[in-house]
């Protein structure tokens, strides 16, 4: 391989950690309950993408480091035998400097989806965090959980269906 290959292949991979990198850690912030761990995580994920020739991964990378990123992390919370909030995860990505009016109303509208998400079934929960907040598709979503792609559809609709109506009691 020439210098002008490796550089493309380094200037490929800086692009996708660039895309992907946040999502994944927010992503992955949530599942582990803590940022630091979540960051041992996705490192983890773009050092075995870093090992894979770029050819066999390229054209479904993002899909790919997702599937990684999950099956670490839910390797490590087996081993553990346990698995942190979603408040916990929420509550550590408010910024400290941050004006306290907005940090308060920050801190309860992070409190009150994680309290509505939190009443739905796991893999509801799973499935709206990989669509909403990293932006997959049902079939990569279907994919990564083993679930049929009408399944998926099926539970963002409950689940999401659930929250409005919480909500629409709440208000």
């Amino acid at each position: 391989m020439n210098d002008a290959e490796r550089l493309s292949d380094e200037a490929w991979l800086s692009r996708v950690f660039e895309t992907h990198q946040r999502a994944l850690m927010g992503y992955v912030s949530q599942l582990m309950g803590s940022a630091e761990r979540a960051s041992d995580v996705v490192q983890d994920a773009f050092v075995r993408l870093c090992r894979q020739p770029r050819e066999k991964v390229e054209d479904r990378v993002k899909p790919w480091l997702y599937a990684v990123c999950r099956n670490r992390a839910m390797d490590i919370l087996k081993k553990e035998n346990r698995m942190r909030t979603m408040a916990e995860a929420g509550s550590e990505q408010i910024g400290r400097d941050s004006d306290p009016r907005f940090v308060i109303q920050e801190r309860d509208t992070v409190q009150h989806a994680n309290s509505l998400m939190q009443r739905l079934p796991a893999r509801q929960q799973e499935v709206i965090r990989l669509k909403i907040e990293s932006g997959l598709t049902y079939r990569e979503i279907s994919d990564l959980t083993g679930l049929s792609v009408s399944n998926v559809g099926y539970l963002l609709h409950t689940g999401l269906k659930a929250i409005r109506n919480r909500l629409a009691t709440i208000e």
